[in-house]
């Protein structure tokens, strides 16, 4: 069984895909954003939560499923971040868990 499509591979055709839906979902978010003349307060406030969100996706599993050096680091950046500006609490979360790494943690 071949893994080619068109005489291209079918991870050239995935990447391709996932290229396009992602400018398609770009796209199509400023294309309805446009179109509203001014962003009612909740629209706002829940656009400005997805960063948030989305990060949370990205780090939450780090510290359930690597180990105590990433629970500990995002533990730390939480309460720092509250605090100290966001890159400030980025560069301190980087050095801390590079720091616990290579202690053994």
């Amino acid at each position: 069984m071949s893994n080619d499509f068109l005489g291209v591979s079918v991870n050239i055709w995935i990447i391709i895909a996932g290229a396009l839906v992602t400018y398609a979902t770009r796209v199509g978010g400023h294309l309805v954003l446009s179109r509203v003349k001014r962003i009612p307060p909740r629209v706002e406030a829940a656009l400005n939560a997805v960063p948030a969100a989305v990060l949370t996706t990205l780090v939450a599993p780090a510290a359930v499923f690597n180990g105590p050096a990433e629970a500990l680091t995002l533990g730390i950046c939480l309460v720092i971040g509250l605090r100290i500006p966001m890159m400030a609490m980025f560069g301190i979360g980087w050095a801390l868990i590079v720091a616990l790494r290579a202690a053994g943690l």
